[in-house]
């Protein structure tokens, strides 16, 4: 038996609340015939109303973005779906288990996250400067992120999905290596709304290798794939999320930030 299958099946049960999340979130464990597996519940009656984000489509905007990176191949988000819960209809995904997780207290590699907080003027090799702050004690800071190409591929899906929200704290990595984004409610709006920390490629141009996955989404869009995000997102949606695709191929360089909020605040 599959997790995926688990999960699409399995008597989900709470495990607790995850309270930092802004909409209603929840740890739950899901069994079926004796396998288990941990997931992340978010039910649609607990969405935050958004000015501009209809209400009631944050979950198909994450099955919408897991749905992208299979089709991409890239495996940058969790499996995820739509099923019934403790509360009702909403999104499901696959826990993300990350080192540290069984023991917080153990002692692990030292040094910064992938994407962090580091002092002013000290920031890491391997790591590139994004913006400058001041952290809570009033202390200048850098926020940086590694010049990792697992993080490069995130930056690319987040300009095609259109990700107003990629913090920090949405970014896991996993005790298999790989590194995952989470909490794509936010995202595939027609309009242009990319907000980001992953800033560092911005103006440099995008891979071969990467084009030719683009240019893949944009075969599966035209086929089957444009037909069931539409049970997800709105078909103009659909149609903006192809012209992204065209534009990133026609000129195949990472967009610079501008004056519209490029940065989601608080950065974590």
């Amino acid at each position: 038996m599959t997790s995926s299958e688990i999960l699409q099946r399995g008597e989900l049960v709470v495990l607790g609340r995850i309270r930092s999340a802004s909409n209603a979130t929840f740890l739950c464990e899901a069994t079926l015939d004796g396998g288990t597996e941990h997931c992340v519940y978010k039910p649609v009656r607990g969405e935050a109303p958004l000015w501009d984000f209809p209400d009631g489509t944050l979950a198909g905007r994450e099955v919408s973005s897991y749905l992208i990176s299979a089709a991409l191949e890239w495996n940058v988000v969790p499996y995820t779906i739509i099923r019934d819960g403790p509360a009702g209809p909403g999104m499901l995904q696959r826990w993300v288990d990350q080192p540290g997780d069984a023991d917080p207290d153990a002692e692990g590699e030292t040094g910064p996250d992938l994407i962090d907080l580091v002092p002013a003027g000290k920031v890491p090799p391997g790591f590139l400067p994004i913006l400058q702050a001041y952290d809570y004690a009033g202390d200048e800071v850098t926020l940086v992120h590694a010049d990792d190409e697992r993080l490069r591929r995130i930056a690319v899906f987040d300009v095609l999905i259109n990700n107003a929200d990629r913090k920090g704290g949405h970014v896991l990595q996993g005790i298999d290596g790989s590194v995952y984004g989470v909490d794509h409610g936010v995202t595939l709006h027609e309009e242009d709304k990319l907000r980001t920390v992953l800033w560092g490629w911005a103006g440099k141009p995008v891979d071969d290798e990467t084009l030719a996955d683009v240019e893949k989404l944009g075969e599966a869009l035209k086929a089957d794939l444009g037909a069931e995000l539409c049970n997800h997102i709105t078909p103009r949606e659909v149609a903006a999320l192809r012209a992204r695709v065209v534009a990133l191929l026609r000129n195949p360089v990472m967009p610079t930030p501008d004056r519209r909020r490029p940065i989601p605040w608080p950065a974590f």
